[in-house]
């Protein structure tokens, strides 16, 4: 799976942020802290949304899959 990457040059530097992850986004002084600082975005993203999962299905009976996206 590749996700697109939009970095945004600023007067205060660069915004970044993933077009498929809506809430994936940053911003840094330089483009090398924006890309450091995005991937920690997407690993809150991620973990926020396995949350509010967690929370809505709790007590519920689920069947979980491991899921790949293929290569389009």
């Amino acid at each position: 799976m590749n996700l697109t990457t939009v970095f945004m040059e600023v007067p205060e530097g660069y915004i970044a942020f993933i077009e498929e992850l809506p809430g994936a986004n940053t911003q840094g002084r330089t483009l090398d802290e924006a890309r450091t600082k995005l991937k920690e975005a997407i690993t809150l993203v991620l973990d926020a949304n396995r949350t509010v999962v967690a929370e809505s299905i709790e007590g519920a009976q689920v069947v979980r899959e491991n899921f790949i996206l293929p290569a389009a």
